[in-house]
């Protein structure tokens, strides 16, 4: 079996789509606060709102879509992407902008539950992880490209055209989807499982201590990240005086660092997921730990590099974690992954908006750079039980017997 590459891109692509629509509002703030009338504290709202939602509905609405076949499923997910998103571009009032945005983050969470299990169909055995990070690509061209020219765009010809483009680009992405992804009906056990019994398998997967700690690691990371992600706009310009066309391009080349991360990782995550897993946090760890202090020019623009491309590289080995250890329960572990990456988004913002508040903006790097560190340790307690290398039918069967009793 070879890689299924023009699948395999068609994913790519609308990953890119679901991340630059659920994070432009960050870059046109400004703009659809003038264009709607309501304070920029509310368009804020618009990203938390989005996570509550997507973190609450993942698990009920993907155990209740396990017997729709794989390759219907994204390309649905996708659609109701554009149909919200056209909602977006027209709306008359920030509710109706809110409520679009909404409708976009329940087909979410099942999107980014299913778009892992299904990657590892269309790879050859042992390069589920590879194949991951070429998905993943996606969502590195989000941070490098995406967002920044949707704000450009925005900025120049008003925050609706973006994301009119942002919604051309997901239909584009359903004919690709149609065209190239091959079927993928649902697993036989699937199908004769009523959803009711689905969502409770789904619920009780965490039960497994290697997903419930997989889930923990991306919890505990992911909160520590957006707690001073959040609010790298301030942090650098305290540091480094950057701001305007300064702060864009360092927000460029942190994306960019983190794309040419996700290449060099893709060949290392089938075989040793844990130990480069360790190696990015310790990295992460170091660079947002140095942040605390005022550095400088050049030292800040290093370490906030070093930060990104540890940082958009690390998803691609949690992401693959769920098909490794929960081989014949892709979809849940999946589900409960997402769950917990939301969670992290969610509070590490929240967090970093008490602390700022506070008065302690220099203080989040450390916060990053301290959950940064239990998340190492708790990767290296876990060992090959949470981030194995690639598995044998035996390992399967074992799993899977686990998952069961």
């Amino acid at each position: 079996m070879q890689m299924n590459r023009p699948a395999l891109a068609a994913l790519g692509a609308s990953a890119f789509f679901y991340v630059t629509a659920e994070t432009i509002p960050v870059g046109l703030l400004p703009e659809i606060a003038r264009g709607l009338d309501v304070p920029e504290s509310d368009v804020g709202l618009l990203l938390t709102s989005y996570a509550v939602v997507a973190g609450v509905s993942t698990i009920p609405l993907t155990a209740l879509t396990m017997r729709v076949a794989r390759h219907k499923l994204i390309a649905i997910t996708m659609a109701i992407f554009v149909v919200s998103q056209a909602a977006a571009t027209f709306a008359p009032t920030f509710e109706i902008l809110a409520g679009a945005r909404l409708v976009c983050a329940l087909a979410h969470g099942v999107f980014w539950s299913v778009i892992g299990p299904v990657t590892a169909r269309l790879a050859p055995p042992g390069q589920a992880g590879r194949a991951t990070a070429l998905v993943f690509v996606g969502n590195s061209l989000a941070i490098v490209l995406g967002v920044p020219l949707g704000t450009a765009l925005g900025q120049w010809l008003g925050w609706r055209a973006a994301i009119g483009a942002v919604t051309l680009g997901g239909a584009i992405c359903v004919l690709l989807l149609l065209r190239v992804l091959p079927k993928l009906p649902p697993r036989p056990h699937d199908l004769g499982t009523r959803p009711a019994a689905q969502l409770r398998a789904a619920v009780a997967i965490v039960r497994n201590p290697q997903v419930a700690l997989l889930c923990l690691i991306t919890a505990v990371l992911v909160i520590g990240h957006f707690a001073a992600y959040t609010y790298i706009a301030p942090l650098v310009r305290r540091d480094a005086g950057l701001e305007g066309a300064g702060l864009s391009l360092l927000l460029l080349g942190y994306g960019a660092v983190g794309l040419v991360t996700n290449f060099a990782v893709g060949r290392h995550v089938d075989r040793r997921p844990g130990t480069v897993l360790v190696a990015l946090l310790s990295v992460l760890a170091v660079a947002a730990g140095l942040l605390a202090p005022v550095l400088g020019l050049v030292p800040t623009v290093i370490v906030t590099l070093l930060w990104g491309g540890a940082f958009t590289a690390i998803p691609v080995i949690l992401a693959a974690g769920p098909l490794r250890i929960a081989p014949r329960a892709r979809d849940a572990a999946s589900a409960l992954y997402v769950v917990a990456f939301q969670i992290g988004i969610g509070g590490g913002a929240l967090l970093g908006e008490r602390m700022v508040r506070a008065g302690h903006l220099g203080v989040l790097p450390l916060v990053t750079a301290g959950l940064a560190v239990t998340a190492v340790v708790l990767v290296l307690t876990a060992g090959r039980r949470v981030f194995p290398a690639r598995l044998s039918e035996e390992d399967h069967d074992r799993t899977e017997a686990q998952l069961v009793s």
